[in-house]
């Protein structure tokens, strides 16, 4: 059924400053772009990631794995700030309280 008005656009692109990665992420994360945010977030060699999701409308179970995926890549070195509905999912699956996970 068609709601009217346009769909929220994902995009994920990332600024490199020194060895500091931060991938700002827009839209809705789901199984058609969950990879393109993993990939993103993996493209550039970094000592630190902050993945920024705090424009994040959706984010399913393509989005979790992906995430998961990132945080064992990333043992220690990765930040991530949720938006409120990012923060919720993420409640209810079992990963809200993650050393990587900042207060929405």
């Amino acid at each position: 059924m068609d709601q009217g008005g346009t769909p929220p656009v994902f995009s994920a692109t990332a600024e490199v400053d020194g060895d500091q990665l931060r991938v700002l992420v827009t839209g809705e994360v789901d199984m058609a772009t969950a990879d393109t945010m993993l990939q993103t977030a993996l493209r550039e060699p970094a000592g630190h990631v902050t993945l920024d999701l705090r424009a994040v409308t959706f984010f399913d179970s393509a989005a979790i794995h992906a995430l998961v995926r990132l945080a064992q890549r990333c043992p220690g070195t990765l930040t991530v700030l949720p938006s409120r509905q990012v923060r919720r999912v993420l409640e209810i699956s079992g990963l809200g309280e993650q050393e990587w996970l900042q207060p929405a």
